[in-house]
């Protein structure tokens, strides 16, 4: 029987209020309204953006989720690049493609991007329901659920065989990591990275240093128990700051000769930013920063550090307009251009997020996709 025009009840992980555990309840979702989408929701990433949020959210209660891949399920009014039955990926970074950013061939952040923040679609209103509260959403997606509704420009249709399972990651980790070094970086052939941070997408942006062509690739992080994943995508040689007296920065510093024509701070953290920053050349050097910082965190960063010839850039979906590129990318997916098995390590029913959530504390989880 078709749901189109109604209101669906499924199961959704909510979250009441700050320091609560999700709860997985009934959730009644309304049909998309125009420019709108309603999407059955196959596979979902628990991003490390994720358990930050969870210590920073300001609005309750609210569906979180942002790494989604799915099935349309109808389509509001003026709704054309979609249809019914379509695979499709969710995207946190919208593209109007229409604004100024969107306009600009160099990018990528939609100026709806933050009219998103307000956990709101565009008329002020929400598509949840849960025991006669309304729901936030979160930055269009909201994919902690069976079913989500998001807006036409938060949307992309890809490849009809694509497994949902694998190209979810495409949705945020991977691209954004990936994107960092092809994109953001424009890391060379030859060249030397050191990458901060060995999570999910700092795994991703090695195997963009890798495809780009450099010739060595230094993975940094507390963890060794991740030093074996990163040389398998990639990294040339791993190492630990806990394993020295002196700064990181130092120790890379003598060991690319200089310091790396590339840097990458996947952590989000000030006092790495720093240390990524002034290991990397003072001549050429580019440092980019992937990790998601903390609302409210300021940079200390010595300003001698820019008498010189060094860069620090930023980057957001590792800089791909996401409706034009996230379907190649999940083409490239499919032609074998690159793998994303190594970053999917545990693979959990939707109802247990809260296991999800503790694997990822631990440390010994790279990826976890939950499956509805």
């Amino acid at each position: 029987m078709s749901t189109t025009g109604k209101v669906i009840r499924c199961k959704a992980a909510i979250l009441w209020e700050p320091g609560a555990p999700f709860s997985i309840e009934e959730v009644e979702v309304a049909p998309p309204r125009a420019q709108e989408v309603r999407i059955k929701i196959v596979a979902t990433g628990l991003c490390g953006t994720e358990m930050k949020m969870l210590e920073n959210l300001r609005i309750y209660p609210i569906i979180l989720g942002h790494e989604g891949a799915g099935i349309v399920e109808s389509v509001g009014e003026g709704v054309s690049s979609v249809k019914t039955g379509d695979k499709v990926i969710t995207l946190f970074l919208p593209q109007c493609g229409k604004c100024t950013s969107c306009l600009n061939p160099g990018g990528n952040v939609c100026i709806k991007f933050k009219e998103s923040q307000n956990g709101l679609m565009s008329d002020g209103t929400t598509r949840f329901t849960c025991k006669g509260k309304s729901v936030y959403h979160l930055t269009n997606t909201s994919t902690f659920t069976e079913y989500t509704v998001t807006k036409e420009i938060a949307v992309a249709k890809i490849d009809a065989g694509a497994p949902l399972e694998e190209v979810c990651l495409i949705s945020c980790g991977f691209s954004t990591g990936y994107g960092a070094a092809i994109n953001t970086a424009q890391v060379t052939p030859g060249s030397t990275c050191a990458v901060f941070g060995l999570g999910g997408v700092g795994l991703s942006v090695i195997m963009g240093c890798k495809a780009a062509g450099a010739a060595r690739i230094i993975g940094v992080d507390i963890n060794k128990d991740k030093f074996a994943k990163a040389k398998e995508v990639g990294a040339t040689e791993c190492i630990s700051p806990r394993d020295f007296e002196k700064p990181i920065q130092e120790v890379l510093i003598e060991m690319t000769d200089a310091g790396a024509d590339f840097s990458f701070e996947v952590i989000g953290n000030p006092e790495t930013v720093a240390a990524a920053l002034t290991s990397c050349h003072e001549s050429h050097g580019v440092c980019v920063i992937v990790g998601c910082m903390t609302v409210g965190v300021q940079l200390n960063i010595s300003g001698r550090l820019f008498f010189s010839g060094r860069s620090l850039k930023g980057t957001v979906f590792g800089g791909w307009k996401s409706r034009d590129h996230v379907p190649k990318l999940v083409s490239d997916y499919m032609a074998k251009k690159f793998n994303l098995d190594p970053l999917i390590t545990h693979t959990l029913n939707f109802d247990k997020i809260s296991e999800a959530i503790a694997l990822m504390k631990t440390g010994k989880c790279i990826r976890c996709i939950l499956t509805l």
